[in-house]
């Protein structure tokens, strides 16, 4: 269904593309320029629960090692979002060069 683009550039996303995607409020909207179109990614926001309980309790973690362990994954996970990004972009570039 068509959105009009509102006087700021808004534009709503269909709430049944939302709940397939299970896009809520607070995530990141990435977009990015694709030839003619858009491209919008959805990226959930940090988690607010700790993971320290998934440990078994014989596991001694400082703050210092949880809080560092914490920042690789998420680094971790970035960085796989992104290099799967470009594996689509690559894909969609063969697909239309193809055409």
């Amino acid at each position: 269904m068509p959105s009009t683009v509102g006087s700021k550039g808004q534009v709503v996303i269909e709430k049944k593309l939302r709940d397939r995607l299970g896009v809520e409020p607070g995530w990141t909207a990435i977009q990015r320029l694709v030839d003619d179109h858009i491209e919008i990614y959805f990226v959930p926001p940090p988690h607010r629960r700790s993971l320290r309980g998934i440990f078994k309790s014989d596991i001694q973690v400082s703050d210092d090692e949880w809080h560092e362990v914490k920042a690789q994954a998420w680094r971790a996970a970035a960085e796989e979002r992104v290099r799967r990004m470009a594996e689509d972009e690559e894909g969609w570039r063969r697909q239309n060069e193809a055409r």
